[in-house]
């Protein structure tokens, strides 16, 4: 299940075109403004000044995101998201990360938020991950929410210009 898609699409290289990809396992997810959300990933790489070669999202299920947590990372409890750095250290970044879309409903309803914000927020968390970001502590917890709260009004910002 890991690298599902990095061994598919191993033998492409990225362009500009296709640096962010977004693909469905077992659930389909209706996202609007694709193509700014792909640009505002790669603005994210920039103002934090790390290179990147490409990044997968996988959208799934619970069970199929709990199967990985499980097979991957020895961890039996439900999560919103899985980030895999595929590449070297110091490397641009390459990556695939596996987003339950039935877990960010539920925690979009839990904070009372809609869910495309929710979403967001998640798909900016994994990239933030991929640029260094930690949220094991409560300090790092602090930070990674504070970027994620930056970003979110970066991108609100410049889809409303």
């Amino acid at each position: 299940m890991i690298r599902f898609c990095y061994e598919f699409w191993s033998n492409r290289r990225y362009t500009s075109m296709n640096r962010i990809m977004f693909r469905y396992a077992d659930r389909q997810l209706t996202l609007s403004q694709k193509t700014a959300i792909r640009a505002f990933i790669e603005t994210l790489f920039r103002k934090e000044k790390k290179a990147l070669e490409g990044i997968t999202y996988v959208f799934c299920s619970d069970e199929y995101l709990l199967d990985i947590n499980r097979r991957f990372l020895q961890h039996d409890y439900y999560t919103d998201i899985i980030t895999f750095g595929l590449s070297a250290p110091g490397e641009p970044v390459e990556a695939e990360i596996y987003i339950s879309t039935e877990r960010v409903k539920e925690n979009a309803g839990q904070l009372n938020l809609g869910f495309k914000e929710e979403m967001l927020r998640v798909i900016f968390h994994g990239a933030l991950h991929l640029c260094g970001y930690r949220d094991k502590k409560k300090a790092e917890i602090a930070l990674m929410r504070e970027k994620e709260d930056h970003y979110l009004r970066m991108y609100k910002k410049e889809i409303l210009r």
